[in-house]
This record gives C-alpha cells, sequence and structure tokens, in this order.
C-alpha cells in the first residue's frame, strides 16, 4: 500500500485541548468519531464541521488523550476532513480501510464512540454493530461518549443562561396573560373561546415577544389533557367553557441567537369553579413528585454529589408510586434542555431509558412528572433547573396549586 500521510492545517471550531482533557478525566484512551452518510450529527457539532456534507464514503477521526489526532477518509473524498487538526491517511479499498484504521489505533484500547450499551442511551447510539464488531476484532474496548457528548453539547456558557433567564421572563409573562384570555373569552361567550385558538393567542404573543417556539404550544381541555402530547388542530379543537379543566404546554426561546436555550412549562387550571377533590389529589401528588426531584437535585449539588438522571427521576417517580398512582406516570419525569429543547446532556429518566449520563454542572433540564386518566383529565407540573457548581435552582415560576381561570 503506497504511503498517502499527509499533513493538514485547520481552523476549527472545536477545542481540541479540552476534549483531550475530558479524555484524561474520563480515563479513556482516545475518542473515535466515524460516519457515513451523515448519521452521526453530533460529530460534526462537537468537530465543528458543516452539517449538510455530501458524504458517500466512511470517515474516521480519532482524538487520542494524548498526541495528535488521526484521520482517514477515502481517496475519493480526502478533503471532507481537512478543517481538523491532524496527520491524514486515505484508503479506497475496504481491506486497505481496515489495514489502516487498525494501524491508525495501535497502542490504544479504550475508545469512546458514539455507542450505548445495550442501545440503552439511543440519543448517542449512534455507531453501527458491525462497525463496533471490527474495532472489538481489533482489540479495542467500545465504551460510551454519553458523558463526554453531554460535556460538548450540554453544558451552557453564562452568555447561553442569561438567554434561557430572558425566555423566562418573556414566556412568564404571556402563559399568565394566556390564562387571562381564556377567563375573558370564556365569560363573554366568545366564539375563539377553543383549544386551537387560544394556541394562536399565544403564539402571536411569543412572535410579539421576540421569541420562537417549535410546533406548539399546547392546550389541552378536559380528556384531551389525558394525552401527554395532544396537539390541537383547528379541526379538532374542542370548545373552552365554564367548569372545563385546562393544561397549556408552552415553550419558547429568544429569536435571531442560535445560541439561545429554551425555556419550557407546563401549568393546569380549572374554569370558573373550585377543583374537585380528586383534581385536588392529582395535582398534590405530582406537585409533591415534582418537589421531590427538585429537593433531590439541590441536595447533591449542594454537597458536590455526581448524581446520574436515572436517579433524579427515581425520586419523583417514588412519590407517585407511594400515592398508588405508578401506572398513570407513562414518560420520564425530565428531559435536557440547550439550544435544542431535548437537548443531548441526561434527561431524568428511569421509565424509558435507564439514564446513566452525569448531570453536570451549568446545564439545563426540565422537571416534570405527570398523571394521565384517559377519559378525565391529566395533570403535569413542569419547571426547568439550572445547575452551577455547589448549587441547583428552578428558574421560574413555580405552581403549588391548580390555577383558577
Amino acid at each position: 500500500m503506497p504511503n498517502t500521510i499527509t499533513e493538514t492545517k485547520s481552523e476549527t471550531k472545536f477545542d481540541l485541548s479540552t476534549i483531550q482533557s475530558a479524555l484524561h478525566e474520563n480515563k479513556m484512551d482516545g475518542w473515535l468519531f466515524y460516519d457515513h452518510h451523515n448519521r452521526d450529527h453530533l460529530a460534526y457539532r462537537i468537530l465543528g464541521l458543516p452539517p449538510n456534507q455530501h458524504v458517500t464514503r466512511r470517515w474516521y477521526y480519532f482524538i487520542p488523550a494524548t498526541g495528535e489526532p488521526r484521520k482517514l477518509v477515502h481517496r475519493i473524498e480526502s478533503g471532507k476532513l481537512d478543517s481538523l487538526p491532524g496527520l491524514r491517511e486515505e484508503y479506497s479499498s475496504w481491506q486497505e480501510l481496515e489495514a489502516r484504521l487498525e494501524a491508525m489505533l495501535a497502542g490504544q484500547t479504550k475508545l469512546a464512540m458514539q455507542y450505548s450499551p445495550r442501545n440503552a442511551i439511543m440519543y448517542v447510539s449512534l455507531v453501527d454493530a458491525g462497525t463496533v464488531e471490527l474495532l472489538r476484532s481489533f482489540g479495542k474496548q467500545i465504551v460510551s461518549s454519553a458523558d463526554l457528548v453531554s460535556h460538548f453539547e450540554a453544558v451552557l456558557t453564562d452568555e447561553q443562561l442569561a438567554t434561557h433567564y430572558e425566555a423566562q421572563r418573556r414566556l412568564d409573562e404571556i402563559l399568565a396573560e394566556g390564562w387571562r384570555e381564556i377567563g375573558r373569552r370564556v365569560r363573554a361567550n366568545h366564539a375563539a373561546s377553543d383549544e386551537y385558538s387560544i394556541v394562536e393567542f399565544l403564539q402571536q404573543a411569543i412572535k410579539r415577544a421576540s421569541m420562537v417556539t417549535e410546533h406548539g404550544p399546547n392546550v389541552s381541555v378536559g380528556p384531551n389533557s389525558a394525552d401527554s402530547h395532544y396537539e390541537p388542530t383547528r379541526a379538532s379543537s374542542k370548545p373552552i367553557r365554564r367548569g372545563d379543566f385546562v393544561l397549556i404546554d408552552i415553550w419558547a426561546k429568544l429569536a435571531n441567537q442560535p445560541e439561545a436555550i429554551w425555556y419550557d412549562i407546563t401549568w393546569t387550571g380549572v374554569v370558573d369553579r373550585e377543583p374537585t377533590d380528586r383534581e385536588h389529589l392529582v395535582f398534590n401528588t405530582v406537585r409533591d413528585a415534582r418537589d421531590a426531584s427538585i429537593a433531590f437535585v439541590k441536595e447533591a449539588f449542594a454537597i458536590n454529589t455526581l448524581i446520574a438522571g436515572w436517579q433524579a427521576d427515581d425520586a419523583s417517580r417514588a412519590v407517585i408510586r407511594a400515592a398508588g398512582f405508578a401506572d398513570y406516570f407513562t414518560h420520564r419525569t425530565g428531559h435536557n434542555i440547550a439550544t435544542e429543547l431535548h437537548g443531548n446532556g441526561a434527561h431524568l429518566d428511569n421509565l424509558e431509558t435507564h439514564d446513566e449520563r452525569l448531570i453536570l454542572p451549568n446545564t439545563c433540564f426540565s422537571v416534570e412528572p405527570g398523571l394521565y386518566f384517559p377519559g378525565e383529565f391529566g395533570i403535569r407540573n413542569e419547571v426547568n433547573m439550572i445547575t452551577r457548581p455547589g448549587k441547583a435552582e428552578v428558574t421560574g415560576r413555580i405552581q403549588n396549586e391548580l390555577v383558577r381561570i
């Protein structure tokens, strides 16, 4: 095989020293990135590569914990990684690919990849089984990059955190006005007192506040609130009348700021009446489950104890289980929040997944337990939290009783 090693210059956006420090901290020999046909969107973001490249051949990029990165690319797409630092090798045949890949990784054993054992954390499980099998045949130990991904995807700057708090300030005001608007329309027998018209009202308010949302918000009346992902349409919209139970799930972030962070909340209320005993019971159970998870996270960060997402989920779920409602809590307790609404950090989840990712300082996530009774109503109580070294806090208004509309 001809020697095709070349050194390339880089103007990469990513910080090699930070990645290598994280590899040392996690006791890994290196991080192997691999892609074919743009399958691994995380690799493109973390490495600062253009996200919409035309990639028809496999490429590999290896960052060792110590030393210079290496890249392996196909000869007919040899420039795909030129923006990154390191030595470049090229291949044409599959035999050459395997030989050069094995040589590139010589002396390295414990390698992080976008892989999750048993597909437990499917959000980072992007490498195909065949590639993992190939690397294991070289004697490599493939471990999950999940916590590394969290470090580079979920940890937020002070400037980003400030955008979350500003979105929180604006959206809390919009939601409060939304409740008042429902009351005005109901009591005036307004023809536009229905789920979809209130969605439009909230969307217009979000736009006026120089924010953006995506396929939302959700306004759910009565039995519709028992569907945790209900989305009203103009055709299916249910009227809002006196005596109704209403759930509003609303989320937004600052417009025209690609690095802005979302704010995402859910509140519930009743129209022109007092809650029933059953609504009180369910609301209080969900509220107490929310508060148990909040307290668990706060206590852990106050004493600088590392915790995983599944543990914060367990704290909330234990309250609902003790109340006898376990079968009606059908989703995780919370999700990471970043530039994407459902970000790539730890979720508060020990139901849908066993999320072993650590909840890192300077990250944001929702806490949103819910109980859903088909044909009756559903209650979700959602707040957002931000962690800092030594502390954690809720970032907005906290609902402690049902809204009286």
